[in-house]
């Protein structure tokens, strides 16, 4: 079982071809790399993939020119929550790595800058993706250990925190 929140606000539970405990009929097919055609209730959609951040579960979906967050918690996240434990120990990261071989596009912070949780912190392009890095804590940037236009590893510490 799935459970996706929409938007900060609308929550689906999704288990299986089940959305919200109904059977759902759609067709999908990929038409590009991250690009979508949905056909549901004799209705035609066309879905983008903009981000997808693998280590916070969420996605930015495009469609048919609406932007859409997505955040999702599986079956384990779930029972964390429910045990009132937190799933992330964000307060104690120090060191953001690169989730994914790619490309560093964008760094938003230099050293010495102070942060907030959600702050996006660089911007690393991967598959034809733009991932947005954000901050999973408050915190001050020790150190940036990557530079524009270079490649990253997967597991290639970018930052650290004091």
């Amino acid at each position: 079982m799935i459970k996706a929140t929409i938007n900060g606000k609308k929550e689906f539970t999704v288990e299986g071809t089940n959305l919200n405990g109904t059977a759902v009929d759609w067709d999908l097919i990929e038409v590009r790399e991250n690009t979508f055609h949905i056909i549901k209730d004799s209705k035609s959609y066309n879905a983008t993939l903009i981000s997808f951040n693998a280590e916070e579960k969420t996605m930015v979906l495009n469609v048919t020119g609406n932007d859409y967050e997505i955040s999702i918690k599986d079956k384990n996240d779930l029972l964390l929550q429910q045990l009132g434990i937190s799933a992330k120990t964000s307060s104690a990261v120090q060191f953001i790595k690169a989730p994914m071989p790619g490309l560093i596009i964008n760094v938003s912070v230099n050293v010495g800058d102070e942060v907030k949780k959600g702050d996006t912190l660089l911007i690393l392009e991967a598959m034809k993706m733009e991932n947005v890095i954000k901050s999973p804590r408050d915190g001050k940037i020790k150190k940036v250990s990557v530079e524009l236009r270079k490649a990253v590893e997967k597991n290639q510490v970018m930052l650290e925190f004091e």
